[in-house]
């Protein structure tokens, strides 16, 4: 029987390994959305003493992307770094960017261990970063609670392996499975405490996308409102074919706040994407397929532009297209109580359900149901 040199040299995760990369990746979270085209990555240093293991260094990626974690947390530790271990829920960066690489850093600091979540994917990286630790006689470990740590790189993994965003579609959901009634206007079928929830994902996300449909109905505004967290706003964008959008909605005018990207043709008129742009918006034309925006190349696009999460919010046309291309990664369903009669369906929701994805979580809000589901690989 063959043996696995490789194996038998890797090194034992210890007790402690997935206690301080579960606070790596809770530290992680901080930062989501407001890392621009690098991830929000945590990093924590520990020294291991007679009297038991304690934190010297923490670290999350800085907002707008500098400087890293493990920038942050060598700094925060010291001298003690030397003979410490460094648990970062993403492989350190080998390669000269704006700044030096992290796997100098703590190569010079002294750690004698890191323990990594996630390899990244990049190729400036993928496992160069590994390979220079362990050149200067650093122990290091990959894989610890990878799955948790991926989850919240799942933004930026995207962008780098598929070349787009990871979209997610939310969706409030009246209890006969309407997304509003014809002729109303925004409908209220989420209470409170979940539409609370949805200002958390609009803030963790990079971008947030409806279609023009809705900003002609509702004239929404697509901030995060939750006090102390009304800066996390995402970037706004408007999926927006003919360049429909009112100078005077409530987008246009607070485009000077928070960013408004256009998706438009390009052949839309030119006077009006000027006015657009005068007022404090960036206009993106897309390529046009059979009357609509391409798909395709409009999230590729995005992701040029840094866009590693795109929320969705609606209408039923852009939700059932999205779906339909299968660009919808994952589904979040807030379920309300109320019975809407004359209702606006998203054509095919139960059948891409069922077939394109499997649940993931689940909570209740209230009296609202909340289940979150992702694509099936």
């Amino acid at each position: 029987m063959a043996i696995d040199e490789a194996a038998c040299s890797r090194p034992i995760p210890t007790p402690y390994d997935r206690r301080f990369m579960a606070a790596a990746i809770r530290l992680s979270r901080k930062h989501l959305g407001r890392t621009q085209t690098n991830p929000s990555v945590g990093a924590i240093i520990v020294r291991d003493e007679s009297s038991g293991p304690y934190i010297i260094g923490r670290g999350v990626t800085e907002i707008g992307g500098r400087p890293h974690a493990e920038t942050i947390a060598l700094q925060e530790a010291g001298p003690l770094a030397r003979g410490a271990t460094l648990y970062v829920t993403l492989e350190p960066c080998s390669h000269y960017g704006r700044t030096p690489p992290c796997a100098n850093a703590i190569i010079n600091a002294g750690i004698s261990k890191v323990v990594i979540a996630v390899t990244d994917p990049d190729e400036r990286v993928s496992g160069r970063g590994v390979l220079m630790l362990r050149d200067a006689g650093i122990t290091v470990e990959t894989g610890i609670l990878e799955a948790e740590a991926a989850d919240l790189l799942s933004g930026y993994l995207s962008r780098v392996i598929k070349k787009r965003p990871e979209v997610l579609l939310k969706l409030a959901l009246s209890e006969n499975g309407m997304i509003g009634r014809h002729g109303s206007g925004q409908v209220a079928i989420s209470n409170n405490v979940s539409r609370a929830q949805t200002h958390i994902m609009r803030a963790e996300h990079d971008a947030i996308m409806v279609g023009i449909g809705t900003v002609l109905a509702d004239d929404p505004v697509l901030d995060c409102r939750l006090s102390g967290m009304e800066d996390r706003s995402p970037i706004r964008i408007i999926v927006d074919r003919q360049l429909r959008i009112p100078l005077d909605s409530k987008l246009v005018k607070s485009a000077a706040r928070v960013p408004v990207w256009l998706v438009c043709d390009p052949n839309a008129r030119k006077d009006q994407q000027e006015a657009l742009v005068k007022a404090g918006c960036k206009v993106i034309p897309v390529p046009i397929v059979n009357s609509k925006i391409d798909l395709a190349p409009m999230l590729e696009l995005l992701a040029t532009y840094g866009i590693g999460s795109l929320m969705v919010e609606g209408g039923a046309q852009l939700a059932h297209s999205l779906l339909d291309a299968g660009f919808v990664d994952r589904l979040a369903l807030f379920r309300g109580e109320i019975v809407l009669d004359n209702g606006i369906a998203v054509a095919g929701l139960e059948h891409y359900i069922s077939n394109d994805f499997a649940s993931s979580r689940s909570a209740q809000y209230l009296e609202d149901r909340f289940i979150e589901y992702k694509r099936k690989s």
